[in-house]
């Protein structure tokens, strides 16, 4: 990059007013519907057990209590569903989040997230809201639904409930490096399979949600049982094969997400991942009671990159990593 305009964002001055009137609209679409905004920390105590999910820490010094260091929140879930068990009522948030090592051409370390919760309504309720805020914004089309089941099968000819693990691991050879061809977990084989297959498939299929994970992949949503399998109620939203939300009807079970909490700490040891201590707190506030209701979390910059048609997050962020 030349010295001499390094200090220039990336993003053009459209892109930057498009971002402006984005979040007008989205704060209207809200006031309306009577969901409260709010602001919770960026700079947090605990970070989240997901071992799919690498937080940035943070060097705070010990004050007023608070024992120092910390971490840059990966998204603003726990001080919300917080703020839901003290009766806040609908609410919704526009976010800046942080995920460590993430930067490319859909991604960069720090970006905008909008989380919404709607205590009463289940998955399919806030399915039916967020394809209400997508088609308003980007007059795309209505988003057809697609079980996950049913996306492997098409696209990925595999059944993910039913195909052993070594038969997903052959599917998957070659995408892998001879070393790893045997170690690759379940998930890690569907989680290959949906980004090399199935997404690219579905940047051909109009707006879509997929619907209806494997219990494994559930995090903090709850679980049924669905045409004999046990499935998470939990939804992603793709346009263009870029996915754009991803959302839950939430667990409220204290004890039962301690112990999803506890097998994520077990994970992120066998990884080496970094030890995160559980969030006391955010399961206090389980424990007090959650109310009924579902959540999502939208990427406010893909959004954007959608409404622009643009393929690189660079196009709509004033000043990505390397620029900051």
């Amino acid at each position: 990059m030349n010295p001499a305009s390094e200090w220039q964002p990336s993003a053009s001055l459209s892109a930057l007013k498009s971002r402006a009137s984005q979040l007008a609209w989205l704060r209207g679409f809200f006031a309306q519907r009577g969901v409260l905004e709010v602001e919770t920390p960026v700079l947090g105590r605990h970070g989240v057990t997901d071992v799919n999910l690498d937080g940035i820490s943070a060097n705070a010094a010990p004050v007023a209590g608070a024992p120092g260091g910390g971490w840059l929140q990966t998204s603003p879930e726990y001080h919300m569903k917080r703020l839901l068990a003290a009766g806040s009522g609908p609410i919704f948030q526009v976010a800046r989040v942080f995920r460590n090592g993430e930067r490319g051409s859909r991604h960069n370390p720090e970006f905008s997230m909008l989380e919404w919760y709607r205590p009463g309504f289940t998955d399919a309720d806030l399915m039916a809201e967020v394809s209400d805020l997508v088609v308003g914004w980007l007059g795309c089309d209505q988003p057809k639904v697609l079980t996950y089941r049913a996306a492997l099968l098409r696209y990925a000819g595999v059944d993910p409930f039913l195909a052993e693990d070594e038969a997903l691991r052959q599917r998957c050879q070659s995408w892998l490096e001879p070393e790893q061809a045997g170690t690759l977990d379940r998930d890690a084989c569907l989680d290959l399979l949906m980004s090399y297959v199935v997404e690219p498939a579905l940047a051909e299929a109009g707006p879509v949600f997929i619907t209806g994970y494997p219990e494994s992949q559930a995090a903090l949503a709850r679980i049924s049982e669905q045409d004999g399998i046990r499935q998470a109620h939990r939804f992603e939203l793709y346009i263009e094969g870029i996915e754009l939300c991803n959302g839950y009807w939430e667990l409220t079970d204290a004890a039962e997400q301690q112990r999803r909490f506890e097998a994520d700490i077990r994970s992120r040891q066998d990884l080496g991942k970094p030890e995160m201590s559980l969030d006391t707190a955010f399961l206090a506030a389980l424990e007090a009671g959650l109310p009924e209701c579902a959540g999502v979390a939208l990427g406010l910059d893909r959004l954007l990159m959608l409404k622009l048609g643009t393929r690189n997050i660079a196009d709509v962020l004033a000043f990505p990593l390397e620029m900051a």
